[in-house]
C-alpha cells in the first residue's frame, strides 16, 4: 500500500512539473517544436517517467534534472531568438526543394526527405500536382510553405461563372528511377506504352528520372535527376542580406 501511495504521488509531481515547466517555455514547445526541443521532450518524458516509478531513489535529484532541462530549454530558446547566427546553427535555416515544378532532389535528400514525405507535404496544401507549384520552401519545423504558379491560385469558378472539367489525381508511375508497375496496371497502361512515351520525350535512360506521374488524359510529368534549372533561387539569409545591403 505503501509503495502504491509513493507512486501515485511521484507521479502526481512529475505530472505538474512537466506542465508547469512547459507553460513557462509557451506554446511553441507544444506546437512546433525545434530540434533542441524534440530532443529535450523526449528527455523529459525519460525522466519524468522515472521520477514516477523509480522507488529506490529519492525523488529530488531527478526533479532537479527535469527543471534543469527546463531551463536549458529556455536558455537555448532565449539564444536563438537574440543570435540569428546561433539559431542557424542549432536549428538550421529554410530550404528550397521546389522550383518551376522542379524537385530539387539535391536540397530534398540533404534533409533525409522522399518523394513520398514531400507529396505528403503537398498534398496537406492542397496541391496534387508538382507541376503547379511555383515554390516551395522546407521550414525549419518540417513544414512546407508553397507559392502556386498563378494560373493555379485559389480562386472560386462559380465567381468567374466558368463551366471547367474536374481536376483528378496524378498517378505515381516512377519514382527514382523506379517503374510503379501496380499503378500502370490500375490505369490500364503497359510498360511497353511507357517506354514509348518515354523515348518520344527524349529520355535515355529511366533511371535518369527522378520522379514521374501521369493524369487522367495519360499526360506524363517528368522531374529528372540533377534537374539543371538556369536560375535557382537562392533563399539563404547571407545572400538575401547581400542583396539588400548592395542596393543600399
Amino acid at each position: 500500500m505503501e509503495v502504491l501511495i509513493e507512486v501515485v504521488l511521484q507521479t502526481v509531481l512529475s505530472f505538474f512539473s512537466i506542465l508547469f515547466i512547459t507553460r513557462i517555455l509557451g506554446r511553441q514547445q507544444v506546437a512546433q517544436l525545434t530540434i533542441h526541443e524534440y530532443i529535450t521532450g523526449i528527455t523529459f518524458g525519460s525522466i519524468a517517467a522515472t521520477l514516477a516509478t523509480d522507488l529506490g531513489q529519492e525523488s529530488w535529484p531527478h526533479l532537479i534534472g527535469l527543471f534543469l532541462f527546463g531551463a536549458l530549454t529556455y536558455l537555448m530558446s532565449f539564444i536563438n531568438m537574440k543570435s540569428r547566427t546561433a539559431s542557424k546553427l542549432i536549428q538550421g535555416e529554410p530550404i528550397l526543394v521546389i522550383q518551376d515544378g522542379q524537385i530539387l532532389e539535391k536540397n530534398l535528400s540533404r534533409y533525409h526527405y522522399t518523394v513520398d514525405d514531400l507529396t505528403h507535404l503537398l498534398r496537406k496544401k492542397d496541391v496534387f500536382n508538382v507541376v503547379d507549384v511555383k515554390y516551395a520552401i522546407l521550414e525549419t519545423t518540417g513544414e512546407l510553405s508553397v507559392i502556386k504558379v498563378v494560373q493555379k491560385e485559389n480562386v472560386k469558378i462559380e465567381d468567374l461563372h466558368l463551366s471547367v472539367d474536374q481536376e483528378e489525381l496524378s498517378t505515381d508511375i516512377i519514382v527514382t528511377g523506379n517503374i510503379i508497375y501496380e499503378n500502370l496496371k490500375k490505369r490500364n497502361l503497359s510498360v511497353k506504352w511507357l517506354l514509348n512515351q518515354l523515348k518520344i520525350m527524349g529520355v535515355k535512360d529511366i533511371k535518369d528520372i527522378y520522379y514521374s506521374t501521369i493524369d487522367k488524359n495519360n499526360k506524363i510529368y517528368l522531374d529528372y535527376v540533377n534537374e539543371n534549372i538556369e536560375k535557382p533561387a537562392d533563399i539563404t539569409e547571407s545572400k538575401t542580406r547581400n542583396k539588400t545591403t548592395s542596393s543600399n
